[in-house]
C-alpha cells in the first residue's frame, strides 16, 4: 500500500474501523489485478502516480491504450494502401532528443509530436518501429533507454525496456543499443522491405539516423518520407482529441480573460506576457503553446512581435496572441483591447470592422459545407475590402482582384491554419482540403496600419488589430467555436477592464 492509499486508510479507520478494514480488502484486491500496471517508478506520470492529471486507463492524458494502437493501424493502413504490391514495411518513427541552452543547461524538453501521437511516450531517446509483413500481419516495438541508476539520480526516472509493453501497449520493447540488430535481422528476413521515415526527424537523434542509412544501404532502397501520411491522420481529430483541445481552448480563453481584467496603463507587455503564463499554468497547462504576442500601439503592426519589453500606454490597444498546451494539444487564441477599457473613436470603427468581418467568416462555414481554408481567405480579402471601402481607407473604385489585393496590404497574413498538436498543425496538409468532421483550425482576420503609411488618415495610422478563434468541425458538421469563452465583443472588454 502507497503512502497516499494508507493515508486515506488512516483517515477512514478513524471513523470507522469496520468501513476501514471493507476498504483495506477492495484497495489491496485492486492493487494485486492491477499488480503489472504499478512499476516502482516509470518514466512519465500515470494514473496511478499522479491521479490529479490522468485517469488509470490512460497512457498520456486524455488517450488510451487503444486509441494509440488504432492510431498505429490505420497508419500502417494507409501505407499499404499507398504500395502497388503486397510488401514488407518498416516504419522509424524517433523520439525527440534533449536541447541545450548553454553547457548541461537543457531546454525544457517537448516530446515530437508524431511520435507521441503514435507510442504515448514521453521519454527522450526513444524510437518506434511498426512493421508490416507481405501477409498484414502488424508489430509495434518500442526501443527505450536501459534503467541506470546513476543517470536518473541526475536526470530522472527512466521508464526502460522492461516496462515498456506494459506502460504503451506495443507489441515488444527493447534497449535502444539493439535498434540497429533488430534493423537488420528484420531486413535479412524480408528482402523486399519498404523502409519509411523522416529524415529531418530523425537527424534528432545522429545514431538513430546513421542505423536507418545504414539499413536503406543494405536493401537499396532510399527512405520513403512518411510525415505526410501520420499528417493526415492527425489532421481528423478523434472524439477523445477533441476534448483535449476543448480543454487547452478553456484554460487559454479563462487566462486571457484575466489578464484583461488585471491590465492597466503602465503595465510592461511583459508583466502581461507574465500573467497570461501564470493563469494557464494554474489551469494545470504544461506551459504556453508559443512565445506569445504581447503588442501595444504601433507594435501591434508586427504580426509577429515577440520582443514583450514596452510600457503599455494610456488610450492605446493591447493586441495578445497567446495559447497553452494541456495534454500534448495546442490553443491559439488573439485578443485585442483598450488598455484603459475604452476604444477610441478611430479603434473602434477598425475593430468593429475586423470583429463583423471575423462573425461574417464563422457565418460563412456555418452556411457552406465543403469550405476550404484557401477558400476562406479569399472571402476574408473580398470582404474586408469592401469594409474598408466603407469606413474610406480603401478606394470605392477598385473592385474585385484588385479591391482584394488592396485588403490583403492590410491583412498580409492567412486567415486560418490548422490546429492540434502543434500550433501550425499538420504542415504538410494543404489548405485546399475541404472541412470535415474532427479538424480543427483557427479563424484570425486581422487589420494592420504602421505608423509610417501615408494612404491613410492620420488617426488610424499605429493601429494593430487581430481576433481569432479556435473551431472543430463536429459529427453533425456544424462549427463548434473551442474558445467562446474568451470575450471580444467590445462591451465585454470594456467591462473586464473596469471590473
Amino acid at each position: 500500500m502507497n503512502f497516499l492509499v494508507w493515508r486515506h486508510w488512516k483517515t477512514i479507520a478513524s471513523y470507522s474501523p469496520s468501513y476501514a478494514r471493507a476498504f483495506s480488502s477492495s484497495i489491496k484486491h485492486e492493487f494485486e489485478k492491477n499488480s503489472q500496471d504499478l512499476p516502482v517508478k516509470i518514466g512519465q506520470p500515470t494514473g496511478y502516480s499522479h491521479p490529479h492529471l490522468l485517469k488509470t486507463s490512460e497512457v498520456v492524458v486524455g488517450v488510451t491504450k487503444e486509441e494509440l494502437r488504432l492510431r498505429r493501424l490505420k497508419l500502417l493502413e494507409s501505407i499499404a494502401r499507398s504500395s502497388t504490391q503486397s510488401q514488407e514495411h518498416i516504419v522509424v518513427i524517433p523520439s525527440a532528443g534533449k536541447k541545450y541552452i548553454s553547457d548541461k543547461i537543457p531546454y525544457v524538453f517537448r516530446q515530437n509530436s508524431d511520435f507521441r501521437y503514435l507510442s504515448g511516450c514521453l521519454e527522450q531517446d526513444s524510437v518506434l518501429l511498426l512493421l508490416l509483413d507481405s501477409s498484414g500481419r502488424d508489430k509495434s516495438v518500442l526501443f527505450l533507454r536501459p534503467k541506470d541508476k546513476h543517470a536518473e539520480m541526475w536526470n530522472g526516472t527512466r521508464t526502460g525496456p522492461e516496462m515498456g509493453v506494459e506502460v504503451f501497449g506495443v507489441d515488444e520493447s527493447h534497449d535502444t543499443k539493439h535498434l540497429m540488430d533488430y534493423l537488420t535481422k528484420f531486413s535479412k528476413e524480408n528482402r523486399s522491405c519498404v523502409l519509411w521515415g523522416d529524415r529531418s526527424a530523425l537527424q534528432e537523434q545522429p545514431e538513430v539516423l546513421n542505423s536507418v542509412s545504414m539499413l536503406s544501404e543494405q536493401i537499396e532502397k532510399p527512405l520513403e518520407p512518411v510525415t505526410s501520411l501520420i499528417h493526415r491522420l492527425r489532421l481528423i481529430k478523434s472524439s477523445a482529441e477533441v476534448e483535449l483541445m476543448r480543454r487547452t481552448c478553456q484554460i487559454a480563453s479563462k487566462a486571457i480573460n484575466r489578464t484583461i481584467t488585471e491590465s492597466r496603463p503602465g503595465d510592461s507587455e511583459h508583466h502581461l506576457f507574465a500573467r497570461v503564463d501564470y493563469h494557464c499554468r494554474m489551469s494545470n497547462a504544461d506551459f504556453l503553446a508559443y512565445p506569445p504576442v504581447v503588442a501595444s500601439g504601433n507594435n501591434a503592426t508586427i504580426i509577429h512581435y515577440i520582443e514583450n519589453s514596452q510600457v503599455i500606454e494610456d488610450g492605446k490597444l493591447v493586441l495578445m496572441d497567446a495559447g497553452c498546451e494541456y495534454g500534448g494539444y495546442t490553443s491559439d487564441i488573439t485578443r485585442t483591447w483598450p488598455i484603459s477599457g475604452c476604444f477610441t473613436e478611430p479603434q473602434k470603427i477598425l475593430y468593429d470592422v475586423i470583429l463583423t468581418l471575423q462573425k461574417d467568416l464563422l457565418a460563412t462555414l456555418l452556411n457552406s459545407g465543403g469550405t476550404c481554408l484557401d477558400d476562406l481567405f479569399d472571402t476574408m480579402c473580398v470582404k474586408l475590402g469592401m469594409y474598408l471601402q466603407e469606413v474610406g481607407l480603401i478606394s470605392k473604385n477598385l473592385s474585385g482582384v484588385s479591391l482584394a489585393r488592396a485588403a490583403y496590404s492590410f491583412c498580409p497574413h492567412h486567415v486560418s491554419h490548422y490546429l492540434g498538436m502543434d500550433v501550425h498543425d499538420t504542415p504538410t496538409v494543404s489548405r485546399t482540403v475541404n472541412l470535415i468532421p474532427g479538424m480543427v483550425f483557427t479563424v484570425e482576420p486581422g487589420i494592420y496600419i504602421s505608423e509610417n503609411r501615408q494612404d491613410v488618415p492620420p488617426e488610424f495610422r499605429g493601429l494593430g488589430i487581430r481576433i481569432e478563434d479556435d473551431c472543430v468541425v463536429t459529427p453533425s458538421s456544424t462549427i463548434e467555436i473551442l474558445t467562446s469563452e474568451c470575450a471580444k465583443e467590445m462591451k465585454e472588454l470594456k467591462d473586464l477592464v473596469k471590473s
